[in-house]
């Protein structure tokens, strides 16, 4: 009876993603064309990003039942290209009322684990934090076939504290001591912890980080790499980040394999988003040498994300983000570009053109799928910028203000905001940001319901999500306070990364 109960349950479940899948188009209202998305049902963070045998593999928090947040498990997809996905099947299912929450994926290359035999394949392997409702601990899983099918390790869990809140472990492998680094957070001491491990099996502390920075939420979704400074012949300095509660901050130093020494400034909150919707942020594992670190967060916030009026999926990545370190007055700032496959995608020239602006300019582009690069000298006392979904009163805003130096999205006159309270309340977001030799440097990416804004080559970043009508399709120039020179302005239609 037991093997029949099982038996069935299966069939269920496949029947139910079955049906789901069928549901999807990608041409939905709001459906995201170039950011990856599931096919059906919620996702949030991102999760065990690595690169193996030509293929950036995202596993990713995934229900997959239905469209609201439970029953974590990992969704699973590969590209070639980080642009294009192949959706495969789910990689690690909730069972025996375990959760599988975040984690990271490594190639074990060198079969530290002993899991491979002799002459045999390489473990991909997973670990992550293992949920219950009293129990966080961290848990691994291997794959023998390039993460199709997964199994559970059988004598996990491999580090339990017995706490209820200790998660979100990032491993990689650190080369100068042999052995593997886990970075895992304890989220309301507002501490990450480094640990080491010769077989990722058995694992021994090494230090712990914190608190510091931002602790007005819990710490979640630590990770630490190596990120190459600008124009520095190859050199790099350690980069460490995690989630708190809505946003992210991260920190900037050294790495000995034992501890983490920052070196950011101790009283200034460093953030690589500005917006409302980007978290949980982590980079790729084992990518070729030479390649530059890529990250990728996951693009809404939970103040509303189990609301907001997407079907018949929920939540969707943000592009991946090239991360470089440039060191100026004295500090450290991250610096992001989306990764440059995504010119892949470019289409048809809509606008290129210089002009001069006062008040507002309007482009009829009848679209909400755009690239659109903007240099402009602002106006010296007012504000200037971009506003996108335009149309019937509505607009977001994306916008510079020349006084208080200072970037800001705002999405308060864009349309459907009713579906929770939060999102209406959380519409302005600012950043600081010097202008460059007088000029501001606006590069935004519009794709359906979010949009990614990178100024001045990267250095400040700021993702939101809105939801517009499907009339409110232009866009325009604006400049209050006086006359400012758009020296260079260029929109260009994105073609669909799901044809």
């Amino acid at each position: 009876m037991k093997n029949l109960l099982a038996v069935l349950s299966i069939i269920v479940f496949v029947n139910i993603i079955s049906a789901q899948t069928n549901t999807a188009t990608y041409r939905e209202q709001y459906r995201p064309q170039f950011h990856f998305s599931p096919q059906v049902n919620w996702t949030n963070d991102p999760n065990g990003l690595v690169y193996y045998k030509g293929k950036y593999h995202i596993f990713y928090q995934y229900n997959p039942y239905e469209n609201k947040w439970g029953h974590m498990s990992w969704g699973h997809a590969t590209s070639n290209d980080l642009v294009h996905w192949q959706h495969l099947p789910v990689a690690l299912k909730e069972d025996k009322g375990i959760m599988i929450f975040s984690g990271s994926c490594v190639a074990d290359v060198n079969n530290t684990t002993g899991f491979a035999k002799p002459g045999g394949p390489t473990p991909m392997v997973a670990m992550y934090t293992g949920h219950t409702e009293t129990n966080q601990s961290q848990q691994i899983a291997y794959s023998f076939n390039g993460g199709n099918t997964w199994k559970k390790y059988w004598h996990n869990p491999v580090l339990d504290l017995q706490k209820k809140d200790f998660r979100d472990p990032k491993v990689f492998w650190y080369a100068p001591k042999k052995y593997w680094v886990m970075a895992v957070v304890l989220p309301n001491e507002h501490k990450v912890q480094f640990y080491q491990s010769k077989n990722m099996l058995s694992w021994v502390l090494l230090s712990e980080f914190g608190p510091a920075g931002d602790i007005s939420g819990v710490w979640e979704c630590p990770d630490l790499l190596q990120v190459p400074i600008a124009n520095a012949g190859g050199r790099k300095k350690w980069v460490l980040t995690m989630s708190i509660s809505t946003a992210m901050q991260y920190f900037v130093g050294e790495f000995d394999g034992v501890k983490f020494s920052n070196e950011s400034l101790p009283n200034k909150i460093y953030r690589p988003d500005f917006g409302p919707d980007y978290y949980a942020g982590i980079s790729y594992n084992q990518l070729p040498t030479g390649a530059k670190p890529v990250m990728i967060g996951w693009a809404n916030n939970w103040q509303y994300a189990n609301d907001i009026p997407t079907s018949p999926w929920k939540s969707a990545m943000s592009l991946p983000r090239e991360l470089t370190l440039k060191k100026e007055n004295n500090e450290w700032l991250l610096f992001q570009q989306p990764a440059a496959n995504i010119d892949k995608l470019k289409g048809d020239t809509l606008v290129d053109e210089s002009v001069l602006v006062n008040a507002v300019k309007m482009y009829d582009t009848k679209s909400t799928q755009l690239e659109v690069l903007v240099e402009a000298q602002p106006a010296a006392n007012g504000t200037c910028g971009v506003q996108l979904a335009a149309g019937n009163g509505h607009y977001a805003e994306i916008g510079y203000d020349a006084v208080a130096q200072k970037l800001y999205v705002d999405r308060s006159h864009t349309a459907n905001q009713g579906f929770n309270k939060n999102f209406a309340k959380l519409s302005r977001y600012e950043a600081p940001l010097a202008l460059k030799k007088g000029l501001l440097k606006l590069h935004i990416f519009f794709d359906n319901s979010i949009i990614e804004v990178f100024a001045n080559d990267g250095e400040a970043v700021m993702t939101m999500q809105i939801f517009p009508d499907k009339t409110d399709n232009g866009i325009a120039l604006f400049s209050n306070g006086g006359t400012s020179t758009f020296s260079n302005v260029k929109i260009w239609n994105m073609k669909s990364a799901w044809n």
